[in-house]
């Protein structure tokens, strides 16, 4: 069984730089995907960043340059750098896995960016 814990979540001045970090437990039968969600109150959840075994990664074009995903595997935890943030990053922001067709959630971690 896959455990996820985030953390790294806070307020944060506009402009401003946070580090997310997604702490996985238990055994990872594949690391073929890694990704961030966030769902902030009234919108639709939406993929953030994703990285694949391969390397590859992904961004939603809102974030696109401003956020860095990257993973340590030793660690066995995947982060999320965000600069230049902005009060519409504001969300909680949730790390997710998909482990052979099977989807792993962990508990959110509240951003908060202030104007």
């Amino acid at each position: 069984q896959v455990q996820l814990v985030e953390s790294g979540g806070g307020l944060v001045q506009a402009g401003g730089s946070r580090r997310l970090s997604c702490a996985a437990s238990g055994t990872l039968v594949s690391r073929n995907f890694m990704g961030w969600y966030r769902r902030a109150p009234g919108k639709q959840r939406e993929l953030v960043a994703a990285i694949y075994s391969s390397g590859s990664t992904h961004y939603t074009y809102s974030v696109k340059g401003r956020f860095t995903i990257s993973r340590d595997n030793a660690k066995n935890t995947v982060y999320l750098q965000m600069n230049s943030l902005k009060p519409e990053d504001t969300a909680v922001y949730y790390c997710a896995t998909n482990q052979g067709g099977n989807d792993y959630w962990g508990q959110g971690t509240q951003v908060t960016v202030s104007s």
